[in-house]
């Protein structure tokens, strides 16, 4: 086990958002800004932002890593860049109102196909399809989770073509 590796998920935090050099096995060199350090591997996920390119990921495995030096501290700016690589493409934030409708909208559909639905939970916000699939807010396809993937699959192919009529 290297010393990058015997380091602790706080001390590997401290290189998060920030332009490093990573010297590796073999004397490779790899520069980018830290996304983030995975805490089982110990393995660095860097950004680079060429131009007039989206930008790219490089992954430096946790075991061949022999030294990081840190060239840049990351600002404002470049910390929201950083994020916006792994929020979602279409990140919608919906009020409990449009949540509500969005549910009851779903669910009546879903009836009038003869699914059975129900509604579970405290607040009875996740849907309940024939007790074998949940769908969470705000019920599109990549809410739903159920053990049995056909079952999974089906029901997601049905929600896309319900969404996009």
């Amino acid at each position: 086990m290297n010393d990058w590796q015997r380091k602790s998920p706080l001390d590997w935090e401290t290189y998060v958002n920030k332009l490093v050099k990573v010297v590796a096995v073999e004397k490779h060199e790899y520069e980018g800004w830290v996304l983030t350090v995975d805490p089982v591997s110990a393995t660095i996920v860097l950004a680079t932002f060429p131009e007039n390119e989206k930008g790219s990921l490089s992954f430096v495995m946790g075991h061949a890593v022999q030294e990081v030096e840190i060239l840049r501290e990351g600002d404002a700016d470049m910390e929201q860049r950083l994020a916006r690589i792994l929020a979602p493409q279409e990140s919608h934030a919906y009020s409990p109102e449009e949540l509500e409708e969005r549910k009851k909208a779903l669910k009546s559909w879903l009836e009038s196909n003869h699914i059975p639905v129900g509604e579970q939970g405290e607040l009875g916000r996740t849907l309940s399809v024939a007790g074998v699939l949940t769908i969470e807010p705000p019920y599109g396809p990549e809410q739903c989770s159920s053990a049995n993937e056909i079952i999974l699959a089906r029901v997601q192919g049905l929600l896309q073509g319900y969404l996009q009529q």
